[in-house]
């Protein structure tokens, strides 16, 4: 969009349009002008315009979770940035003086049509006030006239009416320029005795006119096009009644056919349905919450499956994200070359075996950014499960080296590999182990790597289908299926024995989901 904007910008101007202006240093003025005494008009060379500017706005819905009205939380960020973009000063004075653009009549090209009614009226109070002061001071000063009360009285009236009227204007603007449209709405949320009446909407409803009023006034000073795109994020963390009171929001925004605002709503249906589902905005809808979104959303977009090269892309941004592991090479390295009093053992030792570690950890990471490597296309496409193996795989490690030593059977490889298979299947591997445990199975002579871990999920897989239903919701958390096998059978087979020195490092794995599965097996065997 940025790029969009930038094109079009010079587009316009390589066509001979005038340069755009915004309202900062000496355009301040000269909107500040505009807006007391002159009234914009929407002409046809406006409509024309192809050059645009995007008012990006991030609004992360979890900050605002704890808020008794989440949508309230929406339209408040909405004010406060577009407040903050334009400046203070000529959002107040709109309140007081500015009006909503007019489309123009015929053919003008007139964008500026000075407010005739406002100026006289400027006029005349300024006039009453000359000659108050005026008779005031003659009144007061000339010898012969110091005794006439009346003209006391009638000098004294036409000033404080006039001067009064005048202050009243400058007070309004102050006022707005202190009291911000946020805190109106806050104020008003918080009012409990207003929050139950019917005009509360409506009062929101008000604040959000005026500041459609106002970014088509700027339409028009700018010479360019405006359009607000608020990014809405971390609505499935959310209660469900908050994501409802967030699409109300955004109806009532986009209520008016001119408003220019473009949502873009990042969530996951499959969270997202079921919050609706669960609220009174279904009602009409035959409670499908795939109906309602489909009304709601303009532009569905899902995101393809994430490639083979943006999801190495998005490993090396999850890794560049451990700065812990290069401080320690820097200052182990540091220690090394400083001269100084010899360390003790305990610490020499300590930091030899925080270097393995440190080797061993790139290592790790050097095979899951390979691509090459037939681990790489196992990583998920959702980054915050690539951020989650990345900052697991260091602890996983760590606990190996602590537990078996650099003399262990298992290589950074397949201790990232357990990792990557714990993130991605947590309900197989979980069946898997605890049908391992159950068994109490032992390592065979014949075969030192013992008997290998799909092998004991294979034959135990008919009793994990028998139990789907209490389990549906944790299998919805696995993968593809037939991933699994091809990880497990073939480019990853763990050994029984493998499987049990990697379950007392592993971290990633919600250990109570066996538990629960020990518990059914149990029940299924009474």
């Amino acid at each position: 969009m940025r790029e969009e904007m930038a094109q079009r910008e010079a587009a316009e101007l390589l066509r001979g349009h005038r340069k755009p202006r915004t309202p900062h240093g000496w355009g301040l003025l000269v909107a500040l002008w505009l807006l007391a005494f002159y009234e914009p008009v929407v002409t046809e060379g406006h409509l024309r315009r192809k050059n645009l500017e995007f008012l990006f706005i991030r609004f992360s819905a979890w900050e605002f979770a704890g808020c008794d009205k989440l949508w309230a939380g929406l339209v408040t960020t909405l004010c406060h940035h577009v407040r903050q973009h334009f400046g203070a000063l000529p959002l107040s004075v709109f309140h007081v003086m500015g009006s909503r653009p007019r489309f123009a009549s015929g053919f003008s090209q007139r964008e500026w049509l000075l407010k005739k009614g406002a100026c006289l009226r400027l006029w005349g109070l300024l006039l009453v006030l000359g000659v108050g002061v005026a008779l005031l001071l003659v009144a007061l000063l000339v010898p012969g006239i110091k005794d006439h009360h009346a003209l006391k009285v009638v000098g004294s009236a036409a000033a404080s009416l006039s001067g009064s009227s005048l202050v009243l204007g400058a007070l309004s603007i102050l006022k707005n320029f202190l009291v911000s449209e946020k805190k109106k709405i806050e104020r008003l949320t918080n009012s409990e005795r207003f929050a139950g009446q019917l005009g509360f909407m409506s009062k929101i409803r008000e604040e959000v006119e005026v500041l459609v009023d106002y970014l088509a006034f700027m339409e028009v000073f700018e010479r360019r096009r405006l359009r607000v795109v608020l990014e809405i994020t971390g609505l499935d963390l959310c209660y469900p009644e908050k994501v409802a009171g967030v699409f109300n929001a955004m109806a009532t925004l986009l209520s008016d056919a001119d408003a220019p605002f473009i949502f873009l709503l990042a969530v996951d249906p499959s969270v997202i349905v079921p919050c609706l589902e669960q609220t009174g905005c279904m009602k009409g809808l035959a409670d499908n919450g795939y109906l309602y979104l489909n009304r709601a959303v303009s532009l569905p977009f899902s995101i393809p499956e994430m490639g083979a090269r943006s999801r190495l892309r998005s490993v090396e941004a999850a890794i560049r994200t451990r700065e812990d592991l290069m401080y320690r090479v820097i200052a182990g390295n540091a220690a090394k070359t400083r001269g100084g009093r010899r360390p003790d053992a305990a610490a020499a030792g300590w930091r030899e075996a925080d270097s393995e570690a440190v080797a061993w950890i790139h290592e790790a990471f050097r095979c899951l950014h390979d691509a090459s490597d037939v681990l790489s296309g196992y990583l998920p496409d959702n980054g915050a499960n690539v951020r989650r193996i990345v900052n697991t795989i260091p602890v996983t490690l760590r606990l190996l080296l602590h537990r078996s030593g650099t003399a262990g059977i298992l290589s950074p490889r397949a201790a990232a590999a357990w990792v990557v298979l714990a993130d991605r299947w947590p309900c197989r591997l979980s069946w898997a182990l605890q049908c391992l445990e159950d068994s109490g199975q032992g390592v065979p002579a014949a075969d030192p790597r013992g008997e290998s871990l799909w092998e004991v999920f294979r034959r135990h897989s008919g009793e994990l289908s028998a139990l789907r239903q209490p389990l549906g919701k944790v299998l919805s958390l696995d993968g593809d299926p037939e991933l699994f096998q091809r990880f497990l059978a073939r480019d990853f087979p763990f050994s029984a024995a493998e499987a049990r020195e990697l379950l007392g490092v592993t971290v990633n794995l919600d250990h109570s989901i066996r538990r629960h599965m020990g518990l059914l097996r149990g029940l299924e065997r009474i």
